[in-house]
């Protein structure tokens, strides 16, 4: 077990505004997320000699007290698997980056964030990757078995200034995706209220709202879907999103009789047992365009992820 004492650390500029959490989870690189949490909400970590709340913005000049913790090392094993993925993702998958930003085509089956001391997400590995970065973090999120355009921030304006974009809806995604079923309508839009709960173990699922009142709290959710192509069991279609909600085109799909093949938590389970028989694995959802007004550079920038090869063989399969 590896143990520290208590430790200050001074929000300097490159931390000004950031989320208390997420501040320490940037930090205390090897600590569970659950126990960063589980800290904060005790009140073991002081801002200023005072208790926080988890979304407490930090500002120049507080000091953020860190109590003693005990955790277990990371294995050499541990670590020359890290170092391999890390090699893969900085060499094959970086699409674009400049002073500002990183865009990763990120593979499917790797998740964004970490959830234990061992299990780094691709955050934690360009911050290892990156040890002398002052700055790294994601400007947005898609789920861990979702490949495609993922977005990084080497300056905290950068952070803010896409953050702003995402606020107004000004951050184009576009999405590639397959779905059970044969889909008739060349475009279709779909508007739909959507809840967050979880389930017995904790995990979040989503839900479209069946009616609208004051004591569920509920998210408008936008897509755009268009048929780009028909086969005997499956479509192949592309998605606008308008809104950004967790989970928002697999919910949208899922209500419409139209799951995503491989989907695990909202799809066809019998069809993906079938699907698993035959090797084919994955999420058929791809982050296949971005497109954004650059924060600093005041340009316009349009990234591409390729089409992934899973999706490819599914196509040759059907034909």
């Amino acid at each position: 077990m590896l143990k520290k004492n208590v430790t200050y650390e001074t929000i300097k500029e490159d931390s000004e505004g950031q989320k208390i959490d997420n501040f320490l989870l940037k930090i205390l690189k090897n600590i569970p997320k659950s126990h960063i949490y589980k800290i904060l909400r005790s009140g073991e970590i002081r801002v200023n000699k005072k208790r926080v709340k988890t979304g407490y913005k930090l500002t120049l000049g507080d000091s953020v007290r860190i109590p003693p913790l005990s955790y277990p090392a990371i294995s050499k094993t541990a670590k020359v698997v890290a170092s391999h993925a890390q090699k893969i993702l900085l060499e094959q998958n970086i699409v674009f980056e400049d002073d500002c930003l990183i865009a990763l085509n990120k593979p499917a089956g790797i998740a964004v964030h970490g959830g234990s001391g061992i299990s780094l997400g691709v955050i934690e590995q360009f911050r290892q990757l990156r040890p002398d970065a002052k700055f790294l973090e994601l400007v947005h999120r898609i789920d861990k078995d979702t490949s495609g355009l993922l977005l990084l921030a080497k300056k905290r304006s950068a952070l803010v200034a896409m953050h702003e974009l995402i606020r107004k809806k000004r951050l184009h995604k576009k999405y590639l995706v397959m779905v059970a079923g044969s889909w008739q309508k060349k475009q279709l839009t779909v508007d739909l209220d959507l809840v967050e709960q979880k389930n017995h173990d904790g995990q979040k699922k989503v839900s479209v709202a069946k009616t609208i009142n004051d004591h569920v709290k509920t998210k408008q959710s936008k897509s755009i879907f268009f048929l780009k192509r028909r086969y005997t069991d499956f479509s192949m279609l592309e998605v606008k999103l308008i809104t950004g909600r967790t989970h928002q085109i697999r919910v949208h799909l899922a209500h419409l009789g139209f799951p995503i093949l491989g989907d695990e938590k909202y799809g066809n389970f019998e069809l993906n047992k079938t699907l698993r028989s035959k090797g084919v694995k994955r999420l058929f959802l791809h982050a296949m365009e971005l497109g954004f007004a650059h924060p600093i550079l005041e340009k316009n920038i349009l990234l591409n992820a390729p089409v992934p090869d899973s999706f490819t063989a599914l196509e040759e399969s059907a034909t």
